[in-house]
């Protein structure tokens, strides 16, 4: 991915650092890696730009990779920051606190939205959490056995098997079931560009990566920092290169996009929580990035990706 290109000499340092356990030399100047969870990537590069712009002493080398290895990067001793979409087990928080001086400490960023995307093409605009749960194990595998379509097969797309976005669904939609044919791709950009190409699929992805401002990760730094600096609260909308689709609880009449309004009130049922976590103490750089994520420029960077900050007040949403 782009934003994690870099140079040999500079992952062996960042390593070297986290390993052997050296402070950074402040919680605004020094080096340290994060390890985050790949679904969240759109947000925390953004919140690396920024913070780094605020404080150019101070580096923060990201690395985006499943769940799994982020937390078994932190329990391994490989890093001392990491973003999840799951908390620690008290095992594992008590294994830490065992081999570090300082127990972790862990805080809710955001809540998230695991959004439901076909192709603009698709002539369905909702679904049921039931419904979701058919096609997933197969026993709903056309279309036309959802609502009168044009289309066929359905394809389901994912990221890798082992993203945190996989075991969202596995845990709250599947219910025990198992998955029926699904395809796996590398990346959820790769899962929204297979949706937006291919008229009979259907994929599963964080809300950061459809929200219609896809391109403010390469504006102008200047210009999101000015854009963080004002006081609006214009409703973020979604791409328009692909169809977000409506989803309801079987029990409800109304189905809902994942606006940050729904994700807020519970409206929209795909939501999951997202934790940042460090073991390093008051005066370190990794605690310094954290204090940053849940402070009140971080909430408002996550608020602008179309994911539910933490701890600011949701965009309002007009849908006429």
């Amino acid at each position: 991915m782009k934003y994690i290109v870099m140079s040999i000499v500079a992952t062996v340092v960042a390593m070297a650092v986290t390993s052997c356990h050296q402070p950074t030399d402040s919680s605004t100047s020094g080096l340290v890696t994060v390890m985050c969870d790949q679904t969240f990537e759109n947000i925390i590069q953004q919140e690396i730009d920024v913070f780094e712009y605020t404080y150019p002493n101070a580096s923060v080398i990201p690395y985006y990779v499943d769940a799994k290895s982020a937390i078994d990067s932190m329990i391994d001793g490989r890093t001392s920051l990491i973003v999840t979409a799951q908390e620690l087990t008290q095992e594992q928080r008590d294994y830490l606190h065992s081999v570090n001086r300082f127990p972790p400490r862990t805080q809710r960023i955001a809540v998230d939205a695991v959004a439901v995307i076909v192709n603009k093409d698709n002539d369905i605009d909702e679904l049921s959490v039931s419904e979701l749960r058919d096609i997933l194990t197969g026993a709903t595998p056309r279309w036309k056995d959802v609502f009168p379509s044009k289309l066929d097969t359905i394809r389901v797309i994912f990221d890798h098997p082992g993203s945190s976005i996989v075991k969202y669904v596995s845990d709250s939609i599947m219910r025990g079931e198992k998955f029926g044919r699904v395809y796996s791709v590398d990346s959820l950009q790769q899962v929204f560009t297979e949706v937006e190409r291919r008229r009979n699929a259907i994929g599963f992805i964080g809300v950061s990566w459809i929200t219609a401002d896809l391109a403010a990760p390469t504006t102008d730094i200047e210009q999101r920092m000015a854009e963080l600096n004002r006081n609006d609260t214009a409703a973020i909308d979604f791409t328009s290169k692909i169809k977000v689709m409506k989803i309801r609880r079987d029990n409800d009449i109304e189905a809902y996009k994942p606006y940050q309004a729904y994700i807020y009130d519970g409206s929209y049922p795909l939501y999951r929580s997202v934790y940042v976590t460090t073991t390093e103490p008051n005066g370190s750089l990794s605690h310094g990035f954290y204090s940053f994520l849940t402070g009140f420029v971080g909430q408002k960077i996550i608020l602008n990706t179309g994911v539910m900050p933490a701890r600011v007040q949701p965009r309002l949403v007009s849908l006429y």
